[in-house]
């Protein structure tokens, strides 16, 4: 169903689908309510005969069911908000008489129901905002006349409701000649249901349809095949008739030209006979004007005389020369042709104001968009409301309002530049702070880097003295070893040479046995002072191996409790990544602050 009924070569209406081209593949529904396909609005909606067309509908329809509010031809050229609204919820109220139109977020509502109620063509929210632009207002008149249209078709609905039982009769028609009957809108629908599944021939309905019609009417089979013989008998008539006809040629063009002479002769009589009736009313109107001319004649003489008299009166009373009734007749001519060039600017001014009020609604879905635009903005930079994070109590939302005048946006300058101007400074401080705190924490990074290779340097050394001391004790104790060695090897000699002496010689005993024990003890002091000697060493290197053990333990866990904090520093301060975040929150306020 259309929206207007206007030419039929752009009526749209149930499209019949398509044979698929392969047997037994599903078909898509071609009505235009269900299918996900935008449909191109053919309606003509830029002439202006066109929408007058619809205003004239629209007021007709008001007018004829009680509008309840004074409306006209002129106050529907250019309707509010608030009047279509109005509008809307009086035709609505036919189809749903408890309906009301909600306080707010009617422009997601009323596109809706429209979409509810099967409008093949979309409605913005945008242009419910501006209802008596030029460029929005033919859309939405045409979608008011397909709802009065909808109203139209529920009420006729209503009125003649067809009711599908098994007992209807086949005696009610409607105005289309479509019968109502249950047994053929089961048909048709078992027959659509087949064609949506890809078949394309329905011979068990069609026999199934054609028995149950046959019981409805109760056809008599044998009255069928008296029919069939007779219709038989006659077809064979017609074809014998055939070929009589072709076999006498010539017969049929002999009668064929005795008609057509007849015929001649019968138009010529026709024609001889027109003539002389023709010459009879010639000669009776020839008669009838000479006699009408001759009163006519005697009448003009008479009236001629008045006019003479009267147009003597007038040249003996006149004011005017020939002159002067010239040079108005000549100012009449001027005054014409001034009327009909001003009709003809009146024309192009009417032309150029319309572009004009297309060019201004225009730019105003422009600019809407545009605020659209910034208040996503400034809500994701949450400036807006004036509750948000970082507003600071300022309002930075702009309210549009064209009726306020060109400068409608003049003062949302003074008031969103200078605080936008501040939160951009305040934005390029804390940029410079992160800056240098980023730099301090590099520098850091590499001081510590520094006192690691520093330590690392100092834990080389000092293993490498460790090392070194470690050589030197084992040096020391080889040579203790050594020493022992040989004392015990020349004790095992006195031992070898005191059996010698007390074997073979007797007299020196006395002054061996003293150089014995004089060796004996000069053995326990070397043996004594080794032994010191060593036990001392022994606990310097100990000593000097657990301190530089616990040195070299206590700085490398200090170095690696260092290194994971900076890098756990730097990990956290890479990852917050606030100069990119702050560069593009500074450069999207100054495009903005341009842009005002």
């Amino acid at each position: 169903m259309m929206a207007l009924r206007v030419q039929d070569n752009n009526k749209m209406g149930l499209q019949t689908p398509q044979i698929a081209s392969t047997t037994g593949g599903s078909r898509n529904s071609q009505y235009g309510v269900f299918g996900t396909e935008k449909i191109k609005d053919p309606r003509p909606l830029q002439e202006k005969a066109f929408i007058q067309q619809c205003i004239k509908q629209l007021c007709e329809f008001l007018v004829e069911n009680g509008y309840a509010h004074n409306v006209s031809m002129k106050s529907l050229q250019s309707p509010s908000v608030k009047d279509f609204l109005k509008i809307f919820t009086f035709i609505y109220g036919f189809l749903c008489p408890s309906y009301e139109l909600p306080d707010s977020k009617f422009e997601e509502e009323i596109p809706r129901i429209f979409k509810e109620l099967g409008y093949p063509f979309p409605l913005s929210k945008s242009s419910l905002y501006t209802v008596g632009a030029p460029h929005t207002w033919p859309q939405i008149v045409t979608a008011l006349v397909w709802l009065i249209d909808c109203v139209k078709l529920y009420a006729a609905m209503r009125e003649n409701a067809p009711s599908f039982e098994e007992g209807q009769s086949w005696g009610g028609e409607t105005d289309d000649g479509i019968v109502h009957n249950k047994l053929f809108m089961d048909y048709a629908v078992k027959c659509y249901e087949l064609f949506m599944k890809g078949r394309d021939t329905f011979e068990e309905l069609d026999a199934e349809v054609q028995s149950k019609l046959k019981d409805l009417f109760n056809i008599d089979e044998f009255q069928m095949e008296s029919l069939a013989a007779d219709n038989k008998r006659l077809q064979e008539e017609i074809a014998r008739l055939e070929k009589e006809k072709e076999s006498e040629p010539d017969r049929r063009v002999t009668l064929r030209n005795v008609k057509s002479s007849l015929q001649a002769d019968v138009q010529k009589y026709q024609a001889y006979l027109a003539n002389l009736e023709s010459h009879i009313a010639i000669l009776d109107q020839k008669m009838e004007s000479v006699t009408d001319e001759v009163e006519s004649a005697k009448l003009e003489v008479e009236a001629m005389k008045q006019e003479n008299a009267h147009l003597q009166h007038i040249f003996d009373n006149q004011k005017y020369s020939v002159a002067d009734i010239e040079r108005i007749n000549h100012e009449r001519n001027e005054l014409q042709q001034t009327i009909k060039k001003l009709t003809k600017e009146v024309e192009a001014e009417e032309h150029q104001l319309w572009n004009e009020e297309l060019k201004y609604a225009r730019n105003k879905e422009a600019i809407e968009i545009q605020l659209a635009e910034y208040h996503k903005l400034a809500r994701k930079l949450k400036l807006i409301p004036v509750s948000a994070e970082n507003s600071k109590g300022r309002d930075f939302e702009i309210q549009f309002n064209p009726e306020e005048g060109p400068n409608c946006l003049a003062k949302y300058r003074a008031q969103i530049k200078a605080p936008l101007m501040e939160i951009i400074n305040q934005t390029e401080e804390d940029i410079r702070k992160a800056t240098e705190r980023k730099m301090s924490l590099e520098d850091t990074f590499e001081q510590v880097n520094a006192m690691v290779a520093d330590a690392k340097s100092s834990v080389k050394m000092l293993t490498e003295e460790a090392e070194k001391l470690d050589d030197l004790y084992h040096q020391k104790l080889k040579e203790v070893e050594e020493e022992e060695q040989k004392c015990a090897n020349e004790l095992e000699l006195l031992k070898k040479h005191k059996q010698l002496l007390e074997s073979g010689v007797n007299e020196g005993l006395s002054e061996a046995t003293n150089e014995l024990h004089d060796l004996q003890r000069q053995y326990q002091i070397v043996v004594q002072t080794t032994t010191e000697e060593s036990r001392k060493a022994g606990d310097n290197l100990s000593r000097l191996l657990e301190v530089i053990g616990t040195h070299v333990v206590s700085v490398g866990k200090y170095l690696d409790e260092q290194n994971m904090k900076i890098e756990r520093d730097y990990e956290e301060f890479m990852s917050e990544d606030l100069l990119s975040d702050l560069n593009r929150i500074l450069d999207s306020y100054k495009k903005k602050a341009e842009s005002l």
